[in-house]
């Protein structure tokens, strides 16, 4: 590996704004305290407070410094005794590869500019070795398109031979919902929007109650680098959501909806195709730091546990937008292997709890009362003792639910 390759000037760093804000007193300042943050341990809640206040990481230079301490890992030293890190591509091929090369192709559209297309080649070839790589050593993952958008920017920011261990952490740690193999998990992410609205403007929520929230799918989906196209922004918003949990990038979608209320409410509310084509696309220009901070000030006044309707104690314990909080950065890539294993798993008990309600409503006569009570309680202990007891208490609701209806025919 050509390792002067690995440090590329990214598309930021030769801005002149990026250079006459990194020559200002004050963010010469904030550069200090992050340096010194990052030698103290690291100090990651030094580094979230300081990642999360205006400007963020200010640049480049500093985000190969945090985002790998933000994610929970110091990369190691260079040396001509490092391991080959190109012992990946003796791994068996994965499954997605072939999705992997045409997304790869439609990448870097936006940036970084004024590069030839020899350049944007090259670029190409280590993305697609960032992701291949991720993919190969982790092949439970499911690969989703758009992931490559977010790989792209930690590619850009981290040089390609940092960026496959950051990335790889992300995906098992952060958006491992998002790789799992059903997409169920990933909608239960925009499934806390209406609640989060709910509880922030219930006169907002109300209006778009004929919605679904899809609408929100591919931004969040991406953390948003789907949508954004300017680099400086996109690195801006990596850094305030590597910073936090995974959940808070639901409640960034939500201060977005809220900040266009008085557009949303010029359209009718019996026109939901014409809503969700509208919440779909991000306003532009999009104030960041403004959004930002009014996040925080969202997730601090109604915290997941706080909303309304019991969204919260419905999101699976093994999903990330309830492991990815508190001590996140202490968690392992182990701890990420286990908690996929346990997702996935649960997945397959609902699939199968589903085909098992179909099955008893199309049987529901020749079973009988009887019998359909024995089999609530069979289920109901199958569930709990593979460790998903609240699921276990909805199953057995709704198989009574069942009984009931069923009596009634």
């Amino acid at each position: 590996m050509d390792h002067t390759q690995a440090r590329t000037p990214s598309p930021a760093s030769e801005t002149s704004e990026t250079h006459r804000r990194s020559t200002s007193p004050v963010i010469r300042a904030k550069i200090d305290r992050i340096r010194k943050a990052c030698e103290e341990g690291p100090d990651v809640e030094a580094l979230i407070d300081l990642a999360t206040s205006k400007d963020g990481l200010v640049d480049d230079e500093v985000r190969r410094k945090v985002w790998p301490a933000l994610l929970g890992y110091t990369p190691p030293a260079k040396s001509e005794d490092s391991p080959d890190r190109a012992a990946w591509q003796s791994l068996p091929r994965h499954k997605d590869e072939d999705q992997v090369r045409l997304d790869v192709d439609r990448s870097f559209i936006y940036y970084p500019k004024n590069e030839t297309e020899p350049q944007l080649d090259r670029r190409k070839k280590e993305l697609s070795a960032v992701i291949t790589e991720v993919l190969r050593s982790y092949p439970m993952l499911s690969y989703f398109q758009g992931f490559h958008d977010i790989a792209q920017v930690f590619l850009l920011v981290l040089g390609v031979d940092d960026a496959a261990a950051s990335v790889s952490r992300l995906s098992l740690l952060r958006i491992r919902d998002f790789m799992l193999p059903s997409l169920s998990p990933s909608l239960a992410h925009l499934r806390l929007l209406p609640s989060i609205l709910h509880a922030a403007d219930a006169k907002l929520c109300h209006h778009l109650s004929h919605t679904h929230p899809f609408f929100a799918l591919a931004a969040t989906l991406t953390l948003y680098a789907h949508d954004i196209q300017e680099y400086g922004d996109i690195a801006r918003l990596f850094d305030f959501l590597l910073a936090h949990g995974a959940v808070v990038s639901i409640y960034f979608f939500a201060i977005i909806i809220l900040s266009r209320r008085e557009e949303l409410f010029d359209i009718p509310a019996d026109e939901p195709e014409m809503l969700h084509s509208v919440l779909s696309k991000l306003p532009k220009p999009l104030d960041l730091e403004a959004l930002i901070a009014k996040t925080m000030e969202l997730y601090v006044k109604f915290p997941p546990e706080r909303l309304p309707f019991r969204a919260w104690a419905r999101i699976s314990p093994f999903s990330v937008l309830k492991t990815a909080r508190g001590d996140f950065c202490q968690h392992t890539l182990n701890d990420g292997i286990e908690l996929f294993e346990k997702q996935a798993a649960q997945l397959r008990r609902e699939q199968m709890m589903e085909q098992a309600k179909v099955a008893l409503w199309k049987h529901r006569r020749p079973i009988g009362r009887v019998g359909i009570a024995v089999f609530v309680g069979v289920v109901a202990f199958w569930l709990r003792k593979g460790g998903v007891e609240s699921h276990a208490a909805v199953a057995l609701r709704t198989m009574w639910e069942y009984l009931r209806l069923s009596g009634r025919q």
